[in-house]
């Protein structure tokens, strides 16, 4: 006994819905399909007229009057599917930040993203790539660091950041340091004019040593000035026949030098501090000489002065230094520091450390 197919009675607003979805030519086909169907049922064909007209299934046309009948128009949606199950979970991101605490294969230096799914057997290379995605995790790349293990780091990097930020009343605070062995390097340098006919410059990447020297520099923070001096070496008695030159610049005055923690600076039995007793020495933190601003005052000199020059000697290198110092002086502005909080950062145990 064959059953007797749901009587399909349209309401205006759903006929118009119906017409509006097959006249949509953004509309899905499956939708247009289907919306198709219940305008025949409307009309009061049978499904197998409609079957036939629309060339489909019979049971095709049974199962959509059939949802419509029960859920109208929502009834012609497809239904919430599940999807794949999830194959992997946090707990694989966690075993493969874990792997890369281990050490690699034999006869490799470092983990790549295969050796990774290899190792784990149930991980695919394209997973672990993006959990390392995620975490910013760059298998090539290597990072350098210069933990400071100073006993006394917050007490030597507050009494100089405090210099910085409210230096002493009708005192000078200098910044002093050297730059060693700066080469005085002869390279070709030119305009390279391409097939286009578009040009380069630079230089050649062969080039011929003519010796070096050392730069001592001194920054006074509240001016951004800067004092230099020369010298074929970097022992205590260079540096001290440069500190010389810089203390008699300021005779009446109190004077703050801020150094590192270099041997030729604070030697044993050291005579020259109690000949000048206006001048008192503040020492970086242990592997923190970024505490000390001349630092980046060398980098702008490396920036602006020395990278890709060519010199023929090293007279010509010292000059070209000399004319540099002179032009920054001319516009010469301190440095704004606003870290007021230093603190020495302790390093991430392992990489199953990030996921905390």
């Amino acid at each position: 006994m064959s059953r007797t197919a749901p009587r399909i009675e349209l309401l205006e607003q759903e006929r118009k819905t119906l017409e509006k979805w097959v006249r949509a030519s953004k509309t899905e086909q499956r939708l247009v399909l289907r919306s198709k169907i219940i305008l025949l049922a409307a009309e009061g064909l049978l499904n197998k007229e409609i079957s036939q007209r629309m060339e489909v299934r019979q049971a095709t046309v049974s199962e959509w009057r059939k949802r419509f009948a029960a859920k109208r128009l929502e009834g012609l949606q497809d239904t919430p599917r599940s999807g794949k199950p999830r194959r992997y979970d946090e707990h694989t991101e966690q075993r493969i930040l874990k792997q890369l605490d281990e050490k690699p294969p034999a006869g490799h230096v470092t983990w790549t993203g295969g050796l990774v799914s290899k190792a784990l057997g149930d991980v695919s290379e394209h997973q672990v790539w993006r959990v390392l995605r995620k975490h910013g995790i760059h298998l090539q790349r290597r990072h350098s660091w210069c933990i400071s293990t100073d006993p006394q780091f917050a007490e030597k990097a507050a009494d100089i950041v405090g210099l910085y930020l409210s230096p002493p009343e009708n005192a000078v605070v200098i910044s002093v340091d050297e730059k060693p062995a700066i080469q005085a390097l002869e390279r070709a340098q030119g305009y390279l004019k391409l097939p286009n006919g578009k040009a380069l410059t630079g230089y050649n990447h062969e080039y011929r040593r003519h010796g070096t020297t050392t730069l001592f520099a001194a920054l006074n923070i509240a001016t951004g000035q800067v004092q230099a001096g020369h010298y074929s070496r970097r022992r205590r008695r260079e540096f001290l026949d440069f500190l010389n030159s810089v203390v008699s610049d300021y005779p009446e005055k109190e004077i703050h030098v801020v150094l590192d923690n270099l041997r030729t600076h604070k030697p044993k039995n050291d005579k020259w501090l109690p000949r000048h007793k206006n001048v008192h020495f503040h020492y970086t933190p242990t592997h923190a000489s970024w505490l000390n601003q001349i630092e980046i005052w060398f980098s702008i000199l490396t920036r602006r002065a020395l990278r890709g020059s060519s010199f023929i000697s090293v007279k010509q290198l010292r000059k070209a230094i000399t004319d540099f110092i002179h032009s920054y002086n001319e516009e010469a502005a301190p440095f704004e520091w606003k870290k007021t909080r230093v603190k020495a950062m302790p390093l991430k145990k392992s990489y199953a450390d990030l996921r905390k």
